[in-house]
């Protein structure tokens, strides 16, 4: 697969990493030509003026990882991170309110994020390891319903990682009209072409370099 770059995501959600790594992870962005950078909303300002002549957009995570704040607070965190420059957000749903059957709080929830991003695409993470097939499914519509512009697996940081079964199931649910961004344990070549040619149409993966080395016979 000659452009996987353009699929992937180039994330570093370490709770550790300082502006060198920032400045690392932003230099292998556009030196591999991967779709963004996904960081922490403390390192946005600095990823977008090391990007603002660059190809690779800059995607901020929202309410991460536990999706457990309040919705207002998701909301500001959009408005924050994009007047710093974020150009994507990937916000984890509330995921509580959903099992607990509460249905509008799990849509207001997102329903904010997206009026907080006025128009930049809003990814929703359902968190796929903790979801029956019928919330996944559920989770999907809803995300769609609020007007995000794809539905992601997992964080990472929690049970449950990126399967083709999943992909499938939420590109089924989702259609062609919005995206599906596979994440979590997201190691190898094969694995990234499994879950593309499933239905994701973007990688969130730490292992980034790795998979356009195995890519390439590297």
């Amino acid at each position: 697969m000659n452009d996987l770059a353009s699929y992937v995501d180039h994330t570093l959600l370490d709770i550790s990493a300082i502006p060198s790594d920032i400045e690392r992870l932003c230099r292998e962005a556009v030196e591999y030509g991967f779709a963004s950078v996904c960081i922490h909303p403390w390192h946005i300002a600095q990823a977008s003026h090391l990007l603002k002549f660059e190809k690779p957009k800059v995607c901020s995570v929202i309410g991460f990882p536990s999706g457990a704040t309040l919705a207002e607070v998701k909301m500001i965190e959009a408005m924050r991170t994009i007047e710093k420059g974020a150009q994507e957000l990937d916000m984890v749903v509330n995921v509580g309110a959903l099992k607990a059957g509460d249905i509008k709080s799990f849509l207001n929830d997102i329903l904010l994020t997206v009026e907080g991003a006025d128009g930049v695409p809003v990814k929703a993470i359902i968190e796929t390891g903790l979801l029956t097939d019928d919330q996944k499914k559920q989770a999907c519509e809803l995300a769609v319903k609020a007007g995000a512009s794809f539905v992601k697996t997992c964080t990472g940081f929690s049970c449950g990682f990126a399967t083709v079964e999943d992909i499938a199931l939420m590109r089924t649910v989702v259609g062609g009209s919005v995206g599906v961004k596979a994440s979590g344990g997201i190691k190898s070549y094969s694995q990234a072409v499994e879950l593309i040619e499933a239905g994701a149409s973007r990688l969130g993966t730490s292992s980034s370099i790795k998979l356009i080395k195995e890519s390439i016979g590297g």
